[in-house]
């Protein structure tokens, strides 16, 4: 029986119930981690983090799991919904989370972009812009108030040059902090839109680039044209694979089918044999359009190895009683063949088509 760790305090409620109620299918199995692992087709640190609460089993793993135990998919999905609903929950939350600190980032370094821009900071060149303040109307209205009685008789003072504290045209200097806060909202209103700018020139000149390197061949002249028909049947003809498959054909040689996301409910036992007290088996998945072997109730020593196309990969059975090939391309289910050979000597080969 597995000794389990305790489970975070920070799950939530349901996904703590799904978890434990993994590991109890698992512990009335009486199959190791190791050996659960090889059943499914998902890897034994994948297994060991869904059964820990470190991450939540994907569905297909689940069902896997229900057919390695024989237990009922239905059950075992339905409280699965449930605590997947629970951890997109508490993702959302991190999410929101995140998104409120960025925010908060991007405010205050925005602030401080455009803080040196407020009515203090030049008052000595807004007051030297002052002229046009009498001309505005909403400017030229609030003057009244602040023209001092011996600045009556110039009427046309607040257009002069307003210097603090020199001449008589003393009325512009008060009209200067209108301009000079609204001169620095256009300041930061300008360094904005030029960001903007910059920022969707960035973008058009990437399109542009990758306009230029995938479709040259197909917006070119006469001769360009010529060629288009030829290369697109191999440019639209493969399907896009399904999520969490990570290779097909000839890319998952050697690879390890669990982690290429090519095994659980994308693969199939398509044939096998015993083998003295062990059985080998092709497992094959015609998503990835390929195959590996499987060699279950053997013994430290014993090893198997699949073959496809004169391609050939091995594994070998070193604690636990299971264990598997990494991957060789296969065209069809009947393409490949597993062989294993046990400690004792004893050699056998499941038959192709």
């Amino acid at each position: 029986m597995p000794r389990w760790k305790a489970l975070p305090d920070e799950l939530d409620p349901q996904v703590k119930e799904f978890a434990s109620q993994l590991r109890r299918l698992v512990d009335r199995s009486g199959l190791s981690i190791a050996a659960v692992a090889d059943r499914t087709g998902y890897s034994k640190t994948s297994w060991e983090r869904y059964l820990n609460g470190r991450l939540l089993a994907p569905k297909g793993a689940i069902v896997a799991l229900a057919e390695v135990t024989g237990t009922n998919p239905v059950h075992l999905t339905t409280m699965w919904e449930l605590a997947e609903r629970a951890w997109s929950r508490a993702e959302m939350r991190h999410d929101m989370t995140m998104e409120a600190i960025r925010i908060s980032q991007a405010r205050a370094a925005l602030g401080e972009f455009g803080g040196d821009a407020g009515p203090g900071a030049d008052g000595a060149s807004r007051a030297a812009g002052a002229p046009g303040a009498g001309r505005g109307g909403g400017r030229t209205a609030a003057t009244p108030s602040v023209i001092p009685p011996d600045g009556g008789p110039n009427g046309p003072a607040p257009r002069g040059p307003a210097r603090h504290g020199r001449g008589t045209p003393g009325p512009a200097a008060p009209a200067a902090p209108a301009p000079a806060g609204r001169g620095g909202g256009k300041r930061k209103a300008t360094m904005f839109v030029a960001g903007v700018a910059g920022a969707l020139l960035v973008i058009v000149a990437a399109v542009l680039l990758m306009d230029l390197g995938g479709g040259g061949d197909g917006d070119g002249g006469g001769k360009t044209v010529a060629q288009s028909p030829a290369a697109s049947p191999t440019t639209g003809s493969p399907d896009p694979l399904p999520a969490g498959v990570k290779c097909t054909g000839t890319d998952c040689t050697g690879q390890d089918p669990e982690t290429m996301g090519c095994g659980g409910q994308y693969a199939t036992t398509v044939s096998s044999a015993a083998v003295g007290t062990a059985k080998v088996e092709v497992r094959y998945s015609k998503t990835c359009g390929a195959a590996w072997a499987r060699i279950t109730q053997a013994a430290p020593g014993d090893t198997v190895r699949i073959t496809s196309a004169g391609a050939t990969q091995n594994g070998a059975v070193k604690i636990d009683k299971d264990a598997y090939t990494p991957m060789v391309a296969a065209a069809d289910a009947d393409a490949a063949k597993a062989c294993a050979t046990l400690a004792t000597g004893t050699e056998g080969c499941t038959t192709t088509g």
